[in-house]
């Protein structure tokens, strides 16, 4: 293969002058799209794929343990290594059952239960009251976050992903322990509002308003709450007594070929070869995610190459081990 053909994926050269390749660039891979076929944020495509009806079902025991925690109440701690499904499983339980948008809460070492439930931005409302002289409404200073949003009164449930909880501070699992027993929680803020029983404030829904009762959001269809975490950590013996544990299994061949197909669709045997690959390398002990694998595919076989052989070295370098060491 010559040169000019090897090359001619490029979209950034490197030689500093200006040029409109930009212009040509192909679609995003599936996984990568921010904006979904109904013009929604995308996340759900994103997650199961644009093809889903090509992935697998999850095995037995996995959907026993979403049923079980869909029929308690309970949350479900999902644990597995990084690429596994277990944000994704959340994303599928929403889809499945058309309840609406994931609701979902990052967790980092900072995060707070407050965060959780809600932000008022108090400078905010004092920066508005200099600037006019007038005090304004609390509501649209006060914003419900993703548990906050989930426990709004419905007939339904929502699906709430709080993701990798297990970075989390050591107190939140134990500050997570009343509301998931009550479905309830107050605002203090607008407790002390005196003149407004009813109070409408923002949600963590794009452009969602709800109206929250004497200061307080009180549950009634109890969320469908999927907690993720990589195992680095453990956790206090009362939250995990409060939640249902499923763990994931790293997936054999056939689930890696039905993952890829839910994205790419169809799947040749180029593709099952770069798969069986990847397992191989898997074998070493060393950590590799699936979106890894995805990217590798796409590059190599999905068009953006103009149909070119990618050089293995390349690819390789696209699933270099999650413990940031290249081979």
């Amino acid at each position: 293969m010559s040169q000019q053909s090897a090359t001619a994926w490029w979209v950034y050269r490197g030689d500093g002058r200006p040029h409109d390749g930009i212009d040509r660039l192909p679609a995003a891979p599936p996984w990568r799209r921010f904006v979904g076929r109904d013009g929604a944020d995308g996340a759900t495509e994103r997650h199961i794929g644009t093809h889903s009806e090509a992935a697998t079902t999850p095995d037995r025991d996995t959907i026993d343990l979403v049923n079980a925690a869909i029929y308690l109440r309970r949350p479900l701690l999902v644990s597995g290594q990084p690429g596994t499904g277990k944000s994704t499983l959340a994303y599928s339980i929403a889809h499945e059952l058309g309840l609406g948008p994931v609701l979902h809460w990052p967790i980092t070492s900072r995060s707070t239960l407050t965060d959780g439930l809600y932000h008022y931005d108090a400078i905010g409302r004092l920066q508005q009251v200099n600037t006019k002289g007038a005090e304004p409404g609390i509501g649209r200073f006060l914003k419900l976050g993703p548990l906050g949003t989930a426990l709004l009164a419905r007939e339904r449930p929502r699906v709430l992903l709080i993701d990798e909880i297990d970075k989390s501070d050591v107190d939140l699992p134990n500050d997570l322990l009343n509301v998931f027993e009550e479905g309830t929680f107050t605002i203090p803020e607008l407790e002390r509002v005196d003149d407004e029983t009813n109070v409408e404030v923002f949600t963590a829904d794009p452009a969602g308003r709800a109206t929250v009762e004497d200061g307080r959001v009180r549950c009634n269809a109890f969320p469908i709450v999927v907690m993720t975490s990589n195992n680095e950590r453990d956790f206090p013996p009362a939250f995990v007594r409060r939640c249902l544990r499923l763990h994931l299994e790293p997936p054999d061949r056939d689930r890696l070929a039905a993952i890829v197909a839910a994205h790419l669709g169809r799947i040749d045997d180029t593709v099952l070869a770069r798969i069986d690959a990847f397992l191989r390398l898997q074998l070493d002990g060393r950590e590799r995610a699936i979106d890894q694998l995805l990217n590798q595919v796409f590059l190599a076989a999905s068009g953006v190459t103009n149909g070119g052989d990618l050089n293995a070295a390349f690819l390789a370098k696209l699933v270099t081990p999650l413990d940031g060491d290249a081979e």
